[in-house]
């Protein structure tokens, strides 16, 4: 299988360097890896450019002009330009244990969208994790947060995991499907501008398609490095796009991933 990773950045070159050094560190290695960057400045490019000379893994930087959150649209972007036909989507904050992707890959089924969970590490952890660039840490590691998510373990797994209906706790910065099925819903909505929903409103048309959700837990797992929270004020309206898309029991999005596709 050919995994595609997407990583979604914006200007946080400190960061996004221990990402993409846990991506390249992987039992089961990527095809290739996609940086979605959605407006960066010329020191995240730097970066990328820096870590393609010494990786075995093709790195391709898709870049858009800073106008905004435009989360949904650099992700379409990105998984247009893509290869694979299975995608990886993360944040370019999370710090991947070495089997996330063999994990996704192990769980994956067309007709399925896998939704990873993650441990979330404090300030101070954070700090010393991009100044040491550490990259190793389990549920013993001092400075976690619900730690319960750094377990690993193919029994409980197996135990824990459910499929699902439910949009409750989707977060796209751990999620993988197959390509046909992102393009089945037209991919992410690009009228999305503005921190919140982009995700759940994927997830709910992906749902009304049939496509079900995968609630992986105590596998694929992933640390996400603290950062501020986003601004809220795109969310009342986003709530409305999530809630029409709910109501109507939408499948399609107007403008979506098509918008990128090279046309035959």
């Amino acid at each position: 299988m050919k995994v595609s990773l997407i990583i979604s950045t914006y200007n946080r070159p400190d960061a996004l360097k221990l990402t993409i050094k846990s991506a390249l560190n992987q039992t089961y290695k990527p095809y290739e890896i996609i940086i979605a960057d959605d407006g960066s400045t010329q020191e995240t490019k730097k970066l990328v450019e820096k870590m393609k000379l010494n990786s075995k893994i093709p790195i391709i930087h898709v870049w858009q002009e800073d106008k905004g959150f435009r989360l949904a649209m650099i992700r379409n972007r990105a998984i247009a330009a893509s290869k694979g036909d299975y995608i990886i989507i993360i944040d370019g904050d999370l710090i991947l244990d070495k089997h996330f992707v063999y994990d996704h890959v192990n769980a994956s089924k067309k007709g399925l969208f896998i939704q990873g969970s993650r441990v979330l590490l404090d300030k101070e952890l954070t700090e010393k994790a991009i100044s040491n660039e550490i990259m190793n840490f389990n549920f013993f590691s001092k400075g976690l947060k619900n730690r319960k998510n750094a377990i690993r373990s193919k029994i409980l797994s197996s135990l824990f995991s459910r499929i699902t209906t439910s949009i409750k706790g989707i977060r796209g910065c751990n999620i993988s499907l197959y390509k046909e099925d992102i393009l089945a819903v037209n991919g992410f909505d690009n009228t999305f501008v503005g921190w919140g929903r982009e995700d759940s409103e994927f997830a709910v048309r992906l749902i009304n398609k049939g496509i079900l959700r995968k609630n992986l837990k105590f596998s694929a797992v992933a640390y996400h490095l603290y950062h501020p929270e986003n601004s809220r004020k795109s969310l009342p309206e986003n709530d409305m796009k999530l809630k029409k898309s709910i109501e109507k029991k939408l499948t399609w999005c107007e403008d979506g991933i098509d918008r990128f596709l090279k046309k035959e």
